[in-house]
């Protein structure tokens, strides 16, 4: 009997890419349900932690919206007082959003329950494997943000 050959999927980088994105982030939200936040209010959150003003376009790339729906949730997420519009002190025709102290309030204990979940996912694999997944994946999203 022959042997069947492999699915194409099976190591075509896209779908194992959105597949393992799939396993790590389903578990994951349903904590952030709970917490209180959409999914895309976690994302914007977290963009936010540990980092200055972030433009309404840099966030709806790295949180994975678009532009429109960012914006009308930042708006909101602006009315809960999580996040605050400033005018950027550089170009004054641009917006950055800021986490406000009651963002880093909400957010702080989602962040320690996403870096528990991680280490349970990654438990049992090499940290050498983990460091390499990793920086691949930082070259692939940096080559992205090149050729914006």
């Amino acid at each position: 009997m022959p042997s069947a050959s492999p699915r194409f999927v099976d190591d075509h980088l896209s779908y194992l890419l959105g597949r393992a994105s799939h396993v790590v982030y389903t578990d994951f939200h349903r904590s952030v349900r709970e917490a209180g936040f959409s999914a895309l209010e976690w994302r914007v959150l977290a963009q936010l932690s540990g980092a200055g003003g972030r433009t309404i376009g840099a966030l709806a790339r790295e949180a994975l919206a678009q532009q429109p729906t960012l914006t009308k949730l930042v708006q909101r997420m602006e009315k809960t007082g999580w996040v605050q519009r400033r005018a950027d002190p550089q170009d004054a025709r641009r917006t950055l959003v800021f986490q406000t102290r009651s963002g880093r309030a909400a957010v702080d204990k989602l962040l320690r329950l996403a870096k528990r979940h991680e280490a349970r996912l990654l438990e049992g694999l090499d940290a050498k494997d983990v460091a390499a997944l990793k920086k691949v994946l930082r070259a692939l999203i940096a080559r992205d943000e090149r050729t914006r």
